[in-house]
């Protein structure tokens, strides 16, 4: 933890991390969010690793990120993350980067069948490394910045690249290579991570199925003020009040501040501060016209679930064979769209997203069968 790392918050210390970076094959790249402690998260430390040195890049330094750009979609410098389709989504949304030539550590443990995939555990199983929890909810945005923490943060890199030189050679030897090459770069093209905030998402609280037409327009009204004051704020929604509470003040619709006092899971302090907003939203949904209930989903017919059920069975034997888990075969979203739109010919899988061209040339024949089959 004390090895030494270089903390980059001025523009000529990044264009000296360029320089150096710019004649490496290979950059171990990560990042520290705030989410935990914002309205509108964002990316608070970019890590990078090479052989025999760490930087750390303090995007909140006001720091103009535009040259780290080329590096990302440099397709002759590999960029290896662990688990990195959040911080592409992340990367992309806060700094418009696109990503080439990526590596995941996560993926590759997975397609490679190691029992345990969490970056802890796989440093710990292969380096011997211990990492310390103590960080795992830090709060990143805060300045300045604690040695201790970014010590920490240098772990999630420091050890990538060793670890994808053991992965590359280890999926090459099981002729899996291409099979994670073809995941890697979907993971590269997923999209932005959105900030957006729709009053219908109230649905999503768990529970809110159950209420009445007249609780759920309550619960719409709360969870609406909810996201105001959050932004206001700039704090997460579930630090103004979480989920449990906003179910709880639906079911008892208090009228009153006295009655509101006695809410359970209602602190005194929420009463103070929040009392008469949420007195607000609760007349307002009491009065309101109630939700529409949802679209129902599209009903599978008896044959479209028969077919799932015959890929599911056969990826399910082709994951055990390998010893991975079934969705490293294909998604159930896949099996859903094949169950479908099932394809007439093999060339017809080449329209089904995610199913790239190495997984049509492994499992197309037998795809093509269950299809024949039922």
């Amino acid at each position: 933890m004390s090895a030494p790392f270089i903390l980059v918050t001025a523009q000529r210390e990044l264009a000296a991390v360029l320089e150096a970076l710019a004649g490496q094959p290979a950059v171990a790249v990560d990042t520290e969010s705030n989410s935990l402690y914002a309205y509108h998260e964002r990316v608070c430390l970019i890590q990078c690793s090479i052989p025999g040195t760490d930087y750390i890049v303090d995007p909140l330094a006001g720091l103009d990120l535009a040259p780290l750009a080329r590096l990302f979609a440099d397709p002759g410098v590999q960029k290896v993350f662990h688990a990195a389709e959040y911080d592409v989504m992340c990367l992309k949304r806060d700094f418009g980067f696109r990503f080439a030539n990526l590596f995941d550590t996560m993926w590759a443990a997975r397609i490679l069948g190691w029992p345990r995939v969490g970056l802890g555990d796989v440093l710990q199983e292969t380096f011997g490394v211990h990492t310390n929890k103590r960080y795992q909810r830090h709060n990143w945005g805060k300045r300045p910045l604690e040695p201790e923490a970014l010590a920490y943060a240098c772990l999630d890199t420091r050890y990538l690249l060793p670890l994808c030189f053991l992965q590359t050679d280890a999926l090459n030897q099981k002729a899996r290579w291409e099979e994670a090459c073809e995941m890697f770069d979907q993971i590269a093209a997923a999209d932005p991570m959105s900030h957006t905030f729709d009053p219908e998402d109230f649905r999503r609280v768990k529970g809110a199925s159950d209420l009445s037409g007249r609780e759920q327009a309550i619960l719409r009204e709360l969870y609406a003020w909810r996201d105001r004051e959050a932004r206001r704020q700039d704090r997460p929604p579930f630090q103004v009040l979480n989920d449990r509470t906003l179910l709880t003040l639906v079911q008892t619709h208090p009228d009153t501040l006295d009655k509101l006092a006695h809410v359970d899971s209602l602190k005194p302090y929420h009463v103070r501060r929040y009392g008469e907003p949420l007195l607000r939203a609760i007349r307002r949904g009491m009065h309101t016209q109630p939700p529409p209930p949802p679209p129902l989903p599209p009903r599978h017919s008896e044959v479209e679930i028969a077919r799932f059920q015959a890929l599911r069975a056969w990826r399910k034997r082709v994951a055990d064979e390998r010893g991975v888990d079934a969705d490293v075969i294909l998604s159930n979203a896949i099996l859903w769209t094949l169950a479908e739109h099932p394809p007439r010919t093999l060339n017809d899988l080449s329209r089904v997203n995610g199913l790239g061209p190495w997984k049509r040339e492994t499992y197309g024949e037998a795809i093509m069968d269950v299809m024949r089959e039922t």
